[in-house]
């Protein structure tokens, strides 16, 4: 049986705000020196990996992770991949939020004037379609809560089940199958 095809995702490097957990959704924010240097890093990681098909936030923290990675010039920028859109809660941390809504998460609750995770879910999956898509392999540069979202969606899981796949800033995470079931790939 001929190998199938891996979808690496490469969440961005460290911002301010990631740094400090405030929601960054739509905000375009650049990387910190140590987010480019992360980024620097992901491409020793992935020094000789050939992909079918790049693709990246066109948000700056992405695209410039990208870039930064090696693949300026070879990706694509896809607005799917945007991070999810946190209306009123952009820029406030979760404690922030939970001092008027108790108990609140992104996964269990609405988020104002944003969009829905069914919404961030129906991203994800054309996301997905299009990376199934290409030839080979393919590199996904995005966002954290957009990224867990989408494992979700690969795996068969509602979107709340990205709750359960907490992401690093500069982390990869491949998706792949075993036999015929999408799995979350785990590599010494």
């Amino acid at each position: 049986m001929a190998k199938q095809p891996e979808i690496y995702l490469i969440r961005h490097g460290e911002t301010e705000w990631s740094r400090t957990g405030q929601h960054t959704g739509r905000t375009d924010i650049d990387l910190t020196e140590a987010g480019r240097q992360q980024a620097i890093g992901i491409a020793e990681r992935l020094r000789g990996k050939q992909f079918a098909l790049i693709l990246n936030s066109p948000l700056r923290r992405a695209a410039e992770t990208c870039r930064l990675a090696g693949y300026e010039g070879i990706s694509q920028p896809e607005p799917n991949l945007m991070e999810w859109n946190y209306g009123q809660y952009e820029g406030r941390t979760s404690d922030q939020i939970r001092e008027e809504v108790p108990n609140w998460t992104v996964w269990t609750h609405p988020v104002p004037a944003g969009e829905t995770k069914d919404e961030v879910a129906a991203r994800a999956l054309a996301v997905i379609q299009r990376a199934q898509a290409a030839t080979g392999d393919v590199a996904l540069f995005s966002h954290g809560h957009l990224l867990r979202v989408l494992i979700a969606t690969w795996l068969g899981l509602p979107p709340e089940g990205g709750r359960f796949f907490a992401l690093a800033t500069s982390s990869i995470t491949v998706l792949g199958h075993e036999r015929d079931v999408p799995v979350i790939q785990l590599r010494p």
